[in-house]
């Protein structure tokens, strides 16, 4: 409950007077949607998920899957050595150029010599970064050929999802997660995404489907993460910008701060409330004002936990969570084993 992006705890009163300090450009989209994945405003180059990619990567013997994403580019999921793998409906990126030339055995040499051109086989320029344009290309190229290999003879998922965005991005990780030995894969973070929750008018219209995605794509993540047998390993959690005013805006609400999130998954110690619920009025120690809740628990604390669970070491955590030491990171326990 009333959780967000915090630089140290904070109430009513120091947030008035400008003594603690807060994140930068707060209440604007794009610049809470970097600092809930990355802890800094627009412009960051790298994210919380990514930065624990980096710690783990070792684990896998393919560090390309290490974090992956349903849906496009993911500042959350890019660290210093790790960046996001795109995954699609059909599997992971496929040149349909060599796919048609591949299944046609009259092209097979035009193949082949399309083939060494896309992987930058025997590439000689001296240019650094024409180089390295080559190598990202000849390893990305490579690495869809081993996920694709993967996908293509996986068996199929017997729980159905929504066909909705979220239950087809949700049903592409389960897909991804189908396959992780085949991947070589062993510590992996996942990356997914869902808009239209800026509800300044016809909140009371627009938000229940937007929650009936969530709830329909969830649900059927969660019975194919039991159907694999992957029911206790695999957490799932929301993040958002920010929560909305307590206020009315016309017939809805304005940006917030503070704001509602979950956590599932079979090592979670579900049925619980962590954290302070403020009350449902104007006003209090923790209105900024307008009824813009002040977050009482930082994304931090969520993130360490999260990080602890995922077998990152105090240093590891520390990296990735630059403001980590200003929280109690222990306030609740939010998993039924750290191990």
């Amino acid at each position: 409950s009333n959780i967000g992006p915090l630089l140290a705890p904070l109430n009513r009163q120091q947030f008035l007077d400008k003594t603690v300090p807060t994140p930068a450009r707060l209440f604007s989209h794009n610049d809470q949607q970097s600092t809930w994945q990355s802890f800094s405003q627009e412009g960051s180059i790298s994210g919380w998920g990514g930065l624990f990619g980096d710690a783990v990567g070792s684990a896998n013997s393919r560090d390309a899957f290490t974090t992956i994403s349903a849906n496009g580019n993911s500042l959350f999921l890019t660290g210093q050595n790790t960046s996001p793998y795109p995954i699609t409906s059909r599997g992971g990126a496929r040149n349909s150029l060599l796919e048609t030339l591949e299944n046609d055995a009259n092209t097979t040499e035009l193949f082949n010599a399309v083939s060494n051109h896309f992987d930058s086989n025997n590439f000689q320029r001296t240019n650094l970064f024409e180089r390295d344009f080559a190598e990202i290309q000849r390893r990305g190229i490579e690495d869809s050929k081993v996920y694709n290999n993967a996908f293509d003879n996986a068996p199929s998922l017997n729980t159905s999802f929504p066909p909705h965005n979220l239950g087809n991005q949700l049903k592409r990780i389960a897909q991804a997660i189908s396959i992780q030995s085949s991947l070589g894969a062993n510590r992996q973070i996942y990356y997914a995404s869902l808009g239209g929750f800026d509800t300044h008018s016809n909140q009371a219209e627009n938000l229940p489907s937007r929650m009936r995605q969530i709830d329909e794509a969830v649900q059927a993540f969660d019975t194919a993460m039991i159907e694999i047998g992957k029911g206790s390993n695999v957490t799932l959690f929301t993040a958002s910008d920010f929560g909305r005013t307590l206020s009315v805006n016309g017939d809805g609400t304005d940006h917030g701060w503070g704001g509602t999130h979950f956590v599932t998954g079979g090592a979670v110690r579900g049925n619980r409330i962590f954290g302070h619920v403020p009350e449902s009025v104007l006003d209090h120690d923790y209105d900024a004002g307008n009824g813009r809740l002040i977050p009482t628990t930082s994304v931090e604390q969520l993130a360490s936990q999260l990080g602890n669970w995922f077998g990152l070491s105090e240093n590891d955590l520390n990296t990735a969570l630059p403001n980590r030491g200003a929280f109690n990171n222990n306030a609740f326990q939010l998993f039924q084993s750290e191990t």
